[in-house]
């Protein structure tokens, strides 16, 4: 009975930022508290670090990424006498309101219910009790479902960053050196550190996905890459924030693969709003179990945040397909290309290694001038006259070249007016064509059957005669 956008569309669109960017899917528990939490666990613990030129607290930064990750994402004891009123709330404003003290409650219960469905006003159910807010995160609202999204698989090592701006690709491309120098600026303009951009994506709604990471040369002539977490986290203070709102950044975060405890945790726990049941049998239904990780879609916001990812992919893809079939077609050409110019400087070495010979047999002639033929050169003088003399035999192999040249040339020319005297039938024709020389067929059959009887009817008739003829000439003797 629930609204079902189909799962497979969301399988289809394989994006993360909904459920690790914060800022989709915000109230199933998982989606805004694992970026937000993160963002602000980890941002104290890198504020003093890069302020003086070192992104060194790794161990210190992992400890509190794990504290705020189990207080704000898994561990919510303080919450639950809340939800517990407000699932009471939601109950009685849905089944038995006491507002008006008349039938006209029944009437305000369906009207909640029908807000509850659609997850959207505020449902009245008691004078001395605020009304619910119904969201489209209540477990009776309808229209959601759950779909599938691409879990990163980058390392923290990596140092992949995500940076989100509201400018279109084009004008991300044209100015990536400004860009580049001015998130340099952010950084603190240090000198041991590089930014470097590993790709840029084109992303709907006119917005452009940058992905960076940094590296950090010691005095020592290495270098390594700054870790995803500790430089999301150093972007998530509130005056670097602020720098790169003003740079066009509208969304942060970095690419960094869950860990084991982490994936388990969150298929554990189904979101809020989501029925258990769909949970467990969309965790069955996941195509690829290693790769993707459910997600739900409420709202047909969501739904068309996925479906324009997904056809912004498509399109990637399209365009990505017709570059190779233009790379297919230019290596086509260059084939074509090359296997002529093959063919012509085989034509040239022919050509020259008969010159060389030629030039060879001049130079052996001149050598051997005034000499007297030798025994060797005698017995080849012997074989060639032989070879010729049965190449020359009209019944041995020039015979049978001519022969043979003769009857392609007859080919040739019989094939060529065959060629011109070829015609089609059609198929219809044709049919019609076999069922008329079938019935012809059997017609002369049964005319061959008739003129046989009376064949033997005259045998029959010629020797009654012939057996009668004795018989009369005796009679009158």
């Amino acid at each position: 009975m629930a609204f079902n956008f189909s799962a497979t569309a969301g399988a289809g669109a394989a994006n993360p930022t909904g459920l690790f960017g914060g800022t989709q899917n915000k109230g199933f528990g998982f989606g805004t508290s694992f970026g937000t939490g993160t963002g602000t666990g980890l941002g104290s613990g890198l504020g003093t670090g890069l302020a003086f030129g070192g992104f060194g607290t790794q161990q210190q930064q992992q400890q509190q990424q794990q504290t705020t990750l189990g207080t704000g994402l898994f561990n919510q004891p303080a919450q639950a006498p809340a939800q517990s009123n407000q699932l009471i709330n939601t109950a009685s404003a849905l089944s038995a309101p006491t507002l008006l003290g008349d039938e006209r409650d029944a009437i305000l219960a369906k009207w909640n219910q029908l807000q509850a469905f659609w997850g959207t006003g505020k449902g009245y159910f008691n004078n001395n009790i605020a009304p619910v807010e119904f969201t489209q995160e209540n477990p009776f609202c309808r229209f959601k479902a759950v779909g599938y999204s691409l879990m990163p698989n980058n390392k923290d090592e990596d140092g992949l960053v995500v940076l989100v701006f509201n400018r279109k690709e084009a004008d991300i491309r044209s100015q990536q050196q400004q860009l580049v120098e001015s998130l340099h600026k952010i950084l603190g303009g240090n000198q041991t550190l590089t930014v470097n951009v590993e790709g840029v994506k084109t992303m709907p709604d006119d917005q452009t996905e940058v992905i960076i990471y940094i590296v950090e040369r010691s005095p020592n002539g290495t270098s390594r890459r700054v870790p995803a977490t500790t430089l999301y986290a150093h972007f998530e203070q509130a005056n670097i924030k602020s720098s790169l709102q003003q740079l066009g950044v509208s969304l942060s975060m970095a690419r960094t693969e869950l860990s084991p405890a982490q994936v388990k945790q969150l298929l554990q726990n189904p979101p809020a709003g989501v029925d258990p049941i769909i949970w467990e049998q969309a965790k069955v239904d996941n195509p690829d179990p290693d790769k993707l990780i459910p997600v739900p879609m409420v709202g047909f916001k969501e739904l068309l945040r996925r479906l324009k990812v997904q056809d912004q992919m498509t399109k990637q893809h399209q365009t990505r397909l017709d570059i190779i079939s233009e790379d297919i077609s230019e290596l086509q050409k260059n084939q074509t290309t090359t296997m002529a110019k093959i063919a012509q400087y085989k034509r040239k070495l022919m050509a020259l290694s008969h010159r060389t010979l030629q030039v060879l047999i001049k130079q052996e002639i001149q050598r051997k001038s005034g000499y007297a033929i030798q025994a060797d050169e005698e017995q080849l003088r012997v074989q060639l006259d032989t070879i010729q003399c049965e190449l020359n035999a009209p019944t041995q192999f020039k015979g049978r070249l001519n022969e043979l040249m003769s009857q392609i040339r007859m080919q040739n020319h019989f094939g060529a007016v065959r060629a011109e005297e070829r015609y089609y039938i059609d198929a219809d024709l044709l049919r019609e064509i076999k069922q008329h020389l079938k019935q012809q067929q059997e017609g002369l059959s049964h005319l061959i059957s008739i003129i046989k009887d009376d064949l033997e009817d005259i045998k029959l008739i010629e020797h009654g005669l012939n057996e009668s003829i004795p018989i009369r000439g005796g009679v009158f003797s």
